[in-house]
């Protein structure tokens, strides 16, 4: 068996992380902040796949709520193979209209959250040894800027920031053989229902923009973080890898 935590799980590259990675002998331990009717119809895909789920709400803002989503799942379960840290927001304000708030927020929810993660979840991956993974989701706004691509400047600084926690925790975990990755979606599909800011036209003219000319979805950046957790992926760490179109050519 294994014990799989995906935090941002009710909806997104989370809900699709969480559908790629249903089957047998799979534990999903599925978080949210708050939309539990989300999270448990994610829950009713998994289960039909086959896997066990736990369901776990809680603001990975606030410092303690990390540790206490890897308490639930190791008592529960006795182990932890996976992580995948994904939960975040978007935040577009410029420098200037964005303040020392916005900054603390976009780290504290997801710079500070896959620290506390993966501090908590850290002796019971080295336990689970080759099979431990960590997978934290980042994203091409901590890459791409300039050439007419909008720029996110605090959500930026807190996902480049996250793939520096992750790079350091790779070199401290290979020696067990437990890896650390991150995946970097381009921009991707909302889904059906969603909230969408962008009106038609703005979409259209970023699409444009893709060299791929389209949006990704969620389904291909649940792809890449699947196999980053499979046995198949065991000698690939310390890499943020782009699921985005060619945004970062």
């Amino acid at each position: 068996m294994r014990v799989i935590v995906i935090t941002g799980a009710s909806s997104g590259i989370g809900a699709a992380t969480a559908r790629a990675l249903a089957a047998p002998h799979t534990t999903l331990v599925l978080h949210a902040r708050k939309n539990r009717s989300g999270l448990e119809e994610v829950a009713a895909e998994a289960k039909a796949a086959g896997a066990e789920t736990l369901l776990v709400e809680g603001d990975l803002a606030i410092t303690g709520t990390g540790a206490r989503l890897v308490e639930d799942a190791t008592k529960m379960f006795g182990r932890l193979d996976v992580v995948v840290s994904n939960a975040g927001f978007a935040d577009r304000r410029p420098i200037g209209e964005a303040d020392r708030a916005a900054l603390d927020a976009s780290f504290a929810s997801m710079t500070a959250a896959f620290f506390d993660l993966a501090t908590a979840a850290k002796p019971w991956l080295i336990k689970a040894g080759t099979g431990g993974r960590i997978i934290g989701v980042s994203s091409f706004v901590a890459h791409a800027f300039g050439r007419g691509i909008m720029t996110f400047p605090v959500s930026a600084a807190a996902k480049a920031g996250l793939e520096a926690l992750a790079r350091a925790l790779a070199v401290d975990l290979a020696p067990s053989g437990v890896t650390v990755n991150c995946v970097a979606p381009g921009f991707t599909e909302k889904d059906a229902g969603a909230h969408v800011a962008a009106p038609r036209e703005a979409r259209e003219k970023i699409a444009a923009g893709i060299p791929m000319r389209r949006y990704g979805t969620t389904a291909e950046v649940a792809a890449l973080i699947a196999f980053l957790a499979s046995p198949a992926a065991g000698y690939i760490t310390g890499q943020t890898i782009h699921v985005n179109g060619g945004v970062t050519l």
